[in-house]
C-alpha cells in the first residue's frame, strides 16, 4: 500500500495544529490584542506573499467586517528594493510568513516599526528574523511542514489572526467558535467532494469564485490547483468575474463557487447560476444554484470561520486530486519550500 504523502499527513494534522496554536500561543495573542486595544489603530497594514498573502486577505475582510477599520496590503519591495521609508503612525502592521526569513518581508516589517506602526509577526518560527524585527510575535507552533505546498501553516496563520481579532474586539461569539474549531475542522476533513474530483481529473483550466473571506480561500484554492495539480486555475470575486472573465466561460468550463452562510451568499448563487446557464460545469458549496452541483459542507458555524472550513475540505480534496492526475503533491516542479525574495 502506498505511503501517505507529506501533504496528506499535514492536512490530517490541521485540527491538532489549530488546537496547539490556541493553547500554546494564547499569551502572545493576548499581549498583541491588548496592545491593539491600547493603540486603537486607524488602519491595519499587512505584509505577506504567496499563501501567506491569502491568509492576510482573509484577515483583511474579517477585520473590516468586524471593526470597520480599513486594511491594506503593502508591497514588500517598497522597502527592500526601493528603500522607501514608511509613514505609518497610528497603524498596526501584521506580517505573515511561514518561515519568517524572506528578506523583503523582514525589511518591510522593520521599516514599518521604524515608521511608527505597531508590528505583529505571525510565523511558524519564533526565532526567525521577522519575529525578531517586530514588537509582537505569534508563533504558529504548526510543526515542520515537509510538503512544498503550505496547508497547516496557512490555516494556523488565519486562525492566529482571527484569535487576535476576537481578543482585541472581545468578541464572545467568535471566541467561542474558535475554541470549537479543532472539532469542526476534523469534520471538514471527512467531506466527500467526489463529483468535483471527477470533473477536474481531466480539466486543464478552472475558475474558483468567492466573496469576502471566501474570496481569499478561492485564491488559495486556485494556487493549490496550480502548484499541486498542474491545472491552470484562476480565482475571482463572484462579482468581478462578471466584469470580463465570464466571457470565456462556455460549455463544460469547470467552476467552483465557494458560497458560505453570510450576506454575500445570494450574489454567489446568482453568479453560479448565470455561469451554469452559459454551459459551465458549476459546483457550489453551502447553497444550491440552478443547474449546479452542490458539494457537502459541515454544520453551520460562525460566518467568519465558514470559509476557512471550506479551505480545509479543499486541502483534503486537492491532495487526492493531485495524485489522481499523476502529480506528487509534495514536490511541485520548479518550486522550493521556502522562497526568499528581495
Amino acid at each position: 500500500m502506498m505511503q501517505p504523502t507529506h501533504m496528506a499527513r499535514e492536512v490530517a494534522d490541521i485540527p491538532q495544529a489549530v488546537a496547539r496554536l490556541l493553547t500554546g500561543s494564547a499569551p502572545a495573542i493576548s499581549a498583541a490584542a491588548q496592545a491593539l486595544r491600547a493603540m486603537d489603530p486607524d488602519m491595519i497594514l499587512t505584509v505577506a506573499r504567496g499563501s501567506s498573502d491569502h491568509a492576510a486577505s482573509y484577515l483583511k475582510y474579517a477585520i473590516e467586517l468586524t471593526t470597520g477599520i480599513p486594511v491594506a496590503s503593502i508591497g514588500p519591495s517598497v522597502a527592500s528594493v526601493y528603500g522607501r521609508k514608511m509613514r505609518v503612525g497610528r497603524a498596526a502592521c501584521i506580517g505573515i510568513s511561514q518561515s519568517g526569513r524572506s528578506p523583503d518581508i523582514v525589511e518591510m516589517m522593520r521599516a514599518s516599526r521604524e515608521g511608527g506602526a505597531l508590528t505583529v509577526a505571525v510565523t511558524n518560527f519564533a526565532d526567525s528574523p521577522m519575529a525578531m524585527a517586530c514588537a509582537h510575535s505569534i508563533p504558529l507552533g504548526a510543526g515542520i511542514e515537509k510538503s512544498v505546498a503550505a496547508t497547516k501553516t496557512f490555516v494556523t496563520s488565519v486562525v492566529a489572526g482571527l484569535q487576535l481579532l476576537a481578543e482585541w474586539q472581545q468578541d464572545a461569539a467568535l471566541l467561542a467558535a474558535l475554541a470549537d474549531l479543532p472539532r469542526t475542522m476534523a469534520g471538514a476533513l471527512t467531506l466527500d467532494w467526489a463529483p468535483l474530483g471527477a470533473r477536474l481529473a481531466r480539466a486543464q483550466q478552472a475558475y474558483i469564485l468567492g466573496r469576502g473571506p471566501a474570496f481569499a480561500i478561492a485564491c488559495e484554492a486556485a494556487l493549490k490547483l496550480k502548484e499541486t495539480c498542474g491545472l491552470h486555475a484562476e480565482a475571482y470575486s463572484a462579482a468581478e468575474v462578471l466584469h470580463g472573465p465570464s466571457a470565456i466561460v462556455q460549455a463544460h468550463f469547470p467552476v467552483l463557487a465557494l458560497a458560505v452562510e453570510d450576506a454575500a451568499a445570494q450574489g454567489v448563487v446568482q453568479t453560479a447560476a448565470r455561469l451554469a446557464g452559459q454551459g459551465a460545469d458549476v459546483f457550489i458549496t453551502g447553497a444550491t444554484a440552478q443547474d449546479a452541483i452542490t458539494l457537502p459542507v459541515g454544520p453551520p458555524t460562525h460566518p467568519l470561520l465558514a470559509p476557512l472550513l471550506r479551505g480545509v475540505a479543499f486541502y483534503s480534496f486537492v491532495e487526492a486530486l493531485a495524485r489522481r492526475r499523476g502529480f506528487d503533491p509534495d514536490a511541485p516542479p520548479h518550486l522550493n519550500k521556502v522562497t526568499e525574495t528581495v
